[in-house]
C-alpha cells in the first residue's frame, strides 16, 4: 500500500520569530515531534473554536504552575470546564492566609533531609516545601468556611468549589495578593469537578465537622456532597458541547492521569452505554501529556486509541486528532500555553476569515457553564425521560439468588 510521505523539513531558530514557528518547525523527530503534534493539535482545536475540557492531576496550585499558565489559559475564554483533585483545591488557599502571605511556599532540594525538615515541621511536595502552621492554618480557614449558612445543605461539588472560590477570593483581595485557581474559575463560572472528593483534605475538613456534629461538640453540620448530581452535571456539559455549542464537539488536554483524567472521559459512555441515548459521540480532539508508560496498563497511560473502543474519543477523527506524549507536563505547558495565547494576539491583527483560526478570538469571557448548569441539567434529564422504555429494560436481569 502507498502511504503518503512526510518530508522532513526544518527551519533554523534562528530564522524563527514566534513560538509557533519553534513547533511547527524545528521539532522534526522524536519526542519533539510528539510536541509538535500536541502542539498542532491544539491550534486546530482552539482555532476551530472548539470547547476544551481540562484535566489536571498533580499539584499545580502549591507548586505555582496555576499563576504561571493555568489562569492566563483560563482567561481565553476557550475552556469549558475543568477536572482536577482535592489536592489541588485545597492547596490553592495557601498563599493568601493571614499570615503567610509572604512567600508561604519555597523550594527545597528533592533529594533533601526528610528527617531534618520533619523536625523542623517543614512540609515537603517534590522541591515545594511549606510551614506545618500553613497547614494547620488552612485547616482552620475551610473549617470556618464549611460551617458558613450557605454550605448546610446538600449540594454537588461544583457548588461546592465555585462557593470556596467566592470565600478564596475575597481572602486575595483582602491580603492582596495574586487571584489563585479556584477565584478564577469562580470570576468565569467554570465549574472544577473531583472524581475523588475524599481524597483531599478539602474533605477531611468537612469530615471533622461531621464528627463533631455525631459526637455532639456542635449542634448541627448539613453540608453534604450529591455525586449523582455531580456526575449527571457533567453528562449535560458534554451534551452541550455535541448538540449545543456551534462546534458540536469537543476537545480535551490531559495533563497527568489518574482519577481527573477518567472523569474528564467518562461522560460519553455515561450518556450513551449508561443512559442509552443516540448519537453521543466521543472527544474529537484528545491531547494528553502523562509521565506512565503504555506498558503499565493503568488508565493514566493509556493512549486515546485505547479510548476509541470505549466511545471516550471519536472513531472517525482520532488518528487525526489525537495524540499521547509521555512528559512531565511541567515541562513543556508554559511554552505550549504561550503560543497559543501569542496566536490569538496575532490573529487579532490579521484576517481570520479562514475558519481554522476564528475561534481563537472567542469571547474571553468564557462558556460560563455553572451559571447554565440549571438549564443544561434539566435539557439531559428530558432527554432520560424521553428514553424511557429503553432505561426500563436495562435495568433487568435475571440474578442468581444470594444464599
Amino acid at each position: 500500500m502507498t502511504q503518503t510521505r512526510r518530508p522532513v523539513n526544518v527551519r533554523r531558530v534562528d530564522e524563527c520569530h514566534t513560538l509557533d514557528e519553534v513547533f511547527q518547525h524545528c521539532l522534526p523527530a522524536f519526542g519533539g515531534a510528539f510536541l509538535r503534534r500536541i502542539y498542532m493539535i491544539l491550534d486546530r482545536a482552539m482555532g476551530i473554536g472548539c470547547p476544551l475540557t481540562l484535566s489536571i492531576s498533580g499539584p499545580v496550585t502549591v507548586s505555582g504552575q496555576h499563576l504561571a499558565w493555568l489562569i492566563p489559559l483560563l482567561e481565553t475564554g476557550w475552556v469549558a470546564y475543568l477536572s482536577t483533585t482535592d489536592a489541588v483545591c485545597y492547596h490553592d488557599g495557601h498563599r493568601s492566609l493571614d499570615g503567610h502571605t509572604r512567600d508561604p511556599i519555597h523550594e527545597v532540594p528533592i533529594f533533601a533531609d526528610d528527617a531534618a525538615l520533619r523536625d523542623a515541621k517543614t512540609i515537603r511536595v517534590t522541591d515545594m516545601a511549606f510551614d506545618e502552621e500553613v497547614l494547620l492554618d488552612q485547616d482552620r480557614f475551610l473549617s470556618a468556611v464549611l460551617a458558613r449558612p450557605e454550605f448546610q445543605k446538600k449540594m454537588t461539588g461544583t457548588e461546592l468549589r465555585y462557593l470556596l472560590g467566592r470565600y478564596y477570593a475575597a481572602q486575595e483581595r483582602q491580603n492582596g495578593v495574586p487571584e489563585g485557581l479556584l477565584a478564577a474559575c469562580h470570576r468565569l463560572a467554570i465549574p472544577v469537578f473531583v472524581g475523588a472528593p475524599s481524597d483531599g483534605s478539602v474533605f477531611l475538613n468537612s469530615m471533622k465537622l461531621w464528627a463533631m456534629r455525631q459526637a455532639g461538640v456542635i449542634p448541627a453540620y448539613d453540608f453534604d456532597l450529591d455525586l449523582h448530581a455531580e456526575v449527571f452535571e457533567a453528562c449535560a456539559y458534554h451534551r452541550w458541547g455535541l448538540f449545543e455549542n456551534p462546534a458540536h464537539s469537543l476537545a480535551t488536554l490531559i495533563l497527568g492521569g489518574g482519577v481527573p483524567k477518567n472523569y474528564n472521559l467518562q461522560p460519553e459512555p455515561a450518556l450513551g452505554q449508561i443512559l442509552g441515548l443516540p448519537n453521543v459521540r466521543g472527544y474529537e480532539f484528545d491531547v494528553q501529556i502523562v509521565t506512565a508508560p503504555v506498558t503499565d496498563g493503568s488508565l493514566s497511560s493509556c493512549p486515546p486509541a485505547e479510548a476509541v473502543t470505549w466511545g471516550k474519543v471519536d472513531k472517525d477523527t482520532y488518528l487525526q486528532s489525537t495524540e499521547s506524549m509521555q512528559a512531565d507536563y511541567s515541562m513543556v505547558m508554559p511554552f505550549i500555553v504561550k503560543a497559543l495565547l501569542d496566536n490569538r494576539e496575532r490573529h487579532m491583527h490579521a484576517d481570520v476569515t479562514e475558519t481554522n483560526h476564528q475561534g481563537y478570538l472567542r469571547n474571553r469571557g468564557g462558556y460560563r457553564l455553572f451559571e447554565l448548569r440549571d438549564r443544561l441539567v434539566e435539557e439531559l434529564r428530558n432527554d432520560v425521560r424521553e428514553n424511557r422504555e429503553w432505561l426500563l429494560e436495562s435495568v433487568g436481569y435475571p440474578l442468581a439468588h444470594p444464599r
